[in-house]
């Protein structure tokens, strides 16, 4: 059961104001990632306290290195159930995580932050790993 509008709203907009498209449907996922050459960030958000707090602010810090992927993309984890299970379709050799963070280029998945590499880690630590990912899948 999808968790209520009312709670994920501010989660949602926290990715949102940042100038993420939210992808809500199968359909969206498909339409905007299939053999998509410019290099794609998908965030999937997540309701997840500690790691979910942690991801959003880092994925907000790492927006500000010199270089970014320019689509940002999102789908909820326990909301958005098709958009999501559609989106880690494209995750090939990674289980399900949320919330989690790929990179893809041209449709294939390039690089992968799991949720087990963002607990416990404040969002300084994961804007790093993310600045790191721009600079050699997106910059060049």
């Amino acid at each position: 059961m999808p968790y209520p509008d009312l709670l994920v709203a501010p989660m949602r907009e926290d990715l949102v104001k940042l100038g993420f498209q939210e992808l809500r449907s199968a359909e969206e996922v498909e339409n905007t990632l299939a053999g998509r050459d410019d290099p794609t960030l998908v965030v999937v958000n997540s309701v997840c306290g500690c790691a979910a707090g942690n991801m959003r602010p880092g994925v907000a810090l790492s927006l500000r290195h010199s270089t970014v992927p320019p689509v940002l993309t999102t789908v909820f984890a326990g909301q958005d159930l098709e958009a999501t299970e559609k989106a880690r379709e494209y995750f090939t050799g990674y289980p399900p995580s949320s919330p989690s963070i790929a990179l893809l280029k041209g449709g294939d998945l390039v690089w992968m932050m799991e949720r087990h590499q963002i607990e416990g880690r404040g969002p300084e630590q994961i804007a790093q790993d993310l600045a790191a990912a721009y600079d050699e899948h997106v910059g060049g």
